[in-house]
């Protein structure tokens, strides 16, 4: 006799999604769920498992030490998984398949999705390409890709596609930035236009009536780290992406940053191997 409970998957994925969110408005939004299911179903995993996942004492939901452990767990047993039914279901999937994608994107969250999915259909060839958002977009509305991860300010019915999760963005500094003298331009390390995370900066500071200055411009990520860690500026990055070198600025009265969206656009009449990747990648990622 089985001892342990059995745990769906739909409870896996709405913990990931309150884990990556922080929030159980956004996480019922991303599952599809109401934002009162995406609680019961929480608060039954905790029963469950008999440990308490989240620390809910804050504004933004965080997980506990327990469920830091479990984190990695839920993301194995939904990667095994997919795996499992891409294999077994799809087994004969072949054929070439183009993706473009932001290079912050493809250097954080990519690599173990594009290595499984190369693992579960050895017979499909990925060609990968990085851009920024607008030159993915004019290349996909060329025909050049498949499919594409882009960034955009808002859901736009243009570029209909799946918008799999919502980026928080914040102020990105060093210890070795000055941010004290007011007479002064800020000081910016931004992208090149055109650049979702540049827009959103430079609209919030001029509506704010803030002096700015781009100092240092860069179209990669390590670039932006390697500047802004250098003390040349300050940069706009996602909330889930600042790395442990830099830390967000919560003061210093710089204007909030709206959010940007997370979309796949998949051409339409795709191959089977086009169909499989993306329903792989809103899988492991959205």
């Amino acid at each position: 006799m089985n001892r342990f409970p059995d745990i769906d998957t739909l409870s896996l994925r709405i913990f990931i999604a309150l884990s990556e969110t922080g929030n159980f408005t956004q996480a019922a939004e991303r599952i599809n769920r109401t934002q009162s299911a995406i609680s019961q179903q929480i608060k039954k995993l905790e029963e469950d498992i008999g440990k308490i996942l989240f620390d809910r004492s804050q504004r933004n939901i965080k997980l506990t030490s327990d469920g830091e452990l479990f984190f990695g767990y839920a993301q194995k047993i939904l990667e095994v998984r997919q795996e499992l039914f891409s294999r077994f279901k799809e087994p004969e999937v072949q054929g070439e398949i183009k993706f473009g994608t932001p290079e912050d994107f493809a250097t954080l969250y990519l690599p173990e999705v594009l290595s499984a999915f190369a693992a579960s259909h050895p017979m499909v060839m990925l060609n990968v390409e990085c851009d920024l958002t607008m030159h993915l977009i004019d290349k996909f509305n060329r025909g050049d890709y498949d499919l594409v991860v882009i960034k955009q300010l808002k859901v736009n019915e243009k570029n209909k596609g799946t918008t799999m999760w919502i980026e928080h963005l914040d102020w990105v500094s060093s210890a070795r930035v000055n941010l004290d003298n007011k007479n002064k331009f800020l000081p910016l390390v931004l992208s090149p236009a055109p650049c979702v995370y540049r827009k959103r900066a430079l609209e919030a500071l001029d509506k704010a009536g803030i002096k700015w200055r781009i100092v240092y411009t860069s179209p990669s990520f390590a670039g932006t780290v390697a500047a802004v860690k250098a003390g040349l500026g300050i940069t706009v990055l996602p909330r889930k992406m600042i790395p442990d070198s830099l830390s967000g600025i919560r003061k210093k009265n710089l204007p909030d940053l709206h959010e940007t969206y997370i979309t796949l656009l998949q051409k339409k009449s795709a191959s089977p191997a086009v169909n499989s990747f993306a329903e792989y990648i809103i899988s492991h990622l959205g």
